[in-house]
């Protein structure tokens, strides 16, 4: 498994800045991955990258004042869901 980097925190700190109404789903290491932050725009389109721990992900989401819940209690946005149907089908 590759470790989350300064890319991945730059990348996550540029959609957070740059769209509205993010949340932030923290997904928790699985046996083919470590830890998450899928971040979720108003519009359904979305990030995810890899994080240092379950504690970074939410305290990153705090201090960007984003909401953060556990994705294995909450699970994923329709609006994910949604926006990847939508740009399957080319109206993106």
């Amino acid at each position: 498994m590759r470790a989350a980097d300064g890319h991945d925190l730059t990348h996550l700190t540029e959609f957070v800045t740059s769209r509205r109404g993010v949340e932030g789903f923290v997904e928790p290491r699985t046996a083919v991955s470590d830890v998450t932050l899928l971040l979720v725009a108003h519009d359904g389109e979305w990030t995810r990258r890899r994080v240092p721990s379950v504690k970074w992900a939410h305290d990153f989401a705090n201090k960007h004042q984003v909401p953060s819940y556990d994705a294995a209690v909450v699970g994923i946005p329709q609006r994910m869901r949604d926006y990847n149907r939508r740009k399957k089908a080319g109206g993106l």
